[in-house]
């Protein structure tokens, strides 16, 4: 899952085509329609204003076809398994916790997007070869119901250290790390916070402390999360639960009426800073409309449109942050951060030791 998962039903009905097969619906390369149709492979949280997506269209001459392939694990995992025969021109939504296994499989071809040096340099990776371009940026957060915990005179976590005290027991509720990318996203921050000999046992007094798990950030947020529009309606009796730190300017945005603060807050000590990319695929059959889609994705016109659409920051330095975003959800000051290099080495181990460790 990505950091755009929590507004996956607002993407329904914004003028994409969602295509069901693989990329020959657009005819082979000898095809009269291959040319002008460009195909983008996503996870199921892609969105973008229509008339964004128009003045694209009308300026590159290429139709945009999206494909959406569930989440961003699934995504990729898929987007390996047809690299010989892929879906579409280019993937969007490979994260910094999955990069490693994008590139160690060939999944993408060279190519330096047209505004390259606009990326501010703190996203920017794999240097020289080019094979992604960073999109957009958000952060892995513990959110927390703000009524719960002025109705029980409770002062909120502010960090890992607080989630494992006495007080907030029974209160989390966080996504299984093998099956969600926020639930990942979680673990590799108790890693970089802890190191490779302390996570362990920080996830063995989370569990102490009656941490739920559930598969994904759909069930944890909207079911689980007492703070959430859609938890107050399943009555929802956990108060913390593992989401973004756009989530509160999402309350806000789409509540009828509108309040005047955020319901939920982000315990800003818990945070992961993740990063989304996008690729021209290895064998695209339009590679020349996936490079003009690439450029578009960091152009400033879909920059500014993203944050409201798919709840995320912009990578594009100068891109201007809607003001709900600052008002309610400001990015983390000083979130945890690992190297893809390190994800790669450790990931599947920590994933498989967590499992074991906390499952059973």
């Amino acid at each position: 899952m990505s950091i755009t998962k929590q507004v996956t039903a607002l993407a329904v009905g914004l003028g994409l085509v969602t295509l069901s097969a693989c990329g020959s619906q657009d005819g082979g390369s000898g095809s009269p329609t291959a040319s002008k149709t460009v195909t983008l492979v996503s996870h199921d949280s892609w969105a973008v204003s229509k008339g964004v997506l128009a003045a694209f269209e009308k300026q590159s001459g290429y139709k945009v076809r999206v494909l959406k392939d569930g989440d961003a694990g699934q995504a990729v995992n898929k987007a390996i398994l047809t690299k010989d025969n892929p879906q579409g021109d280019v993937l969007f939504g490979v994260d910094n916790t999955l990069l490693s296994r994008a590139l160690d499989n060939g999944l993408f071809q060279s190519y330096e997007v047209k505004d390259a040096d606009a990326i501010l340099p703190a996203y920017r990776t794999d240097a020289g070869k080019h094979r992604v371009t960073p999109i957009d940026t958000g952060d892995i957060c513990v959110n927390y119901d703000k009524a719960w915990f002025s109705e029980h005179k409770l002062t909120p976590p502010a960090s890992f250290d607080d989630l494992v005290k006495p007080a907030y027991k029974n209160l989390l509720v966080t996504e299984n790390a093998s099956t969600s990318s926020p639930g990942l996203g979680f673990l590799l921050g108790s890693a970089a916070k802890y190191g490779d000999e302390g996570w362990a046992g920080y996830w063995t007094k989370l569990k102490a402390n009656g941490v739920k798990v559930v598969d994904g950030w759909e069930q944890a947020y909207n079911e689980e999360f007492s703070g959430s529009a859609g938890g107050k309606k399943a009555k929802a009796d956990r108060p913390l639960v593992v989401s973004y730190a756009s989530s509160p300017p999402a309350e806000v945005i789409f509540a009828d009426p509108k309040p005047t603060a955020a319901p939920t807050g982000v315990a800003t000590g818990t945070c992961f800073r993740q990063v989304e990319y996008a690729g021209l695929l290895s064998n695209a059959r339009n590679s020349a409309g996936g490079k003009a889609l690439l450029d578009f994705l960091v152009g400033k016109s879909f920059q500014e449109d993203m944050p409201l659409n798919m709840f995320v920051y912009p990578v594009r330095e100068g891109a201007k942050v809607p003001a709900e975003f600052t008002e309610y959800g400001p990015q983390a000051k000083d979130p945890e951060t690992m190297d893809p290099a390190k994800i790669a080495e450790h990931r599947d181990q920590w994933v498989k030791s967590w499992t074991s460790l906390v499952l059973k």
